[in-house]
């Protein structure tokens, strides 16, 4: 179940953010001053094969992997990046975030969920 992260790093200049997680998830939006959502990043399969579906305004998105950083043997760990990663199965995540995200902010959850079930209409 999704909990919201309090005390969460601000970077000045650019929009509030917001950071969800549980297990499976993490959820960071982006608010524009007067609350309105400019953008989320939803990471998933945070213990398997993690992905990433950004979206922004006024409607782009990006799905990707992420290299953890740790396929280095015998190497310091690097920073974890976005790689291109093309599968997304919109549905199954759309309904797992539902179930995932009921003691978060309704109005946000039916933004990202809304969100992820037009996904295949982009």
């Amino acid at each position: 179940m999704l909990r919201e992260l309090h005390n969460v790093r601000q970077i000045k200049g650019e929009n509030r953010r917001r950071w969800f997680a549980d297990r499976y998830f993490d959820l960071i939006v982006w608010l524009a001053e007067d609350g309105e959502i400019t953008g989320f990043q939803l990471c998933y399969d945070k213990e398997g094969d993690q992905r990433a579906l950004t979206w922004n305004r006024p409607g782009s998105y990006t799905h990707t992997g992420i290299d953890d950083g740790e396929n280095r043997p015998a190497r310091y760990k690097q920073t974890p990046i976005l790689v291109a990663d093309g599968s997304f199965d919109h549905t199954a995540i759309a309904e797992r975030f539902k179930r995932a995200s009921l003691k978060i902010d309704p109005p946000l959850a039916k933004f990202v969920y809304a969100r992820l079930l037009a996904y295949d209409r982009r």
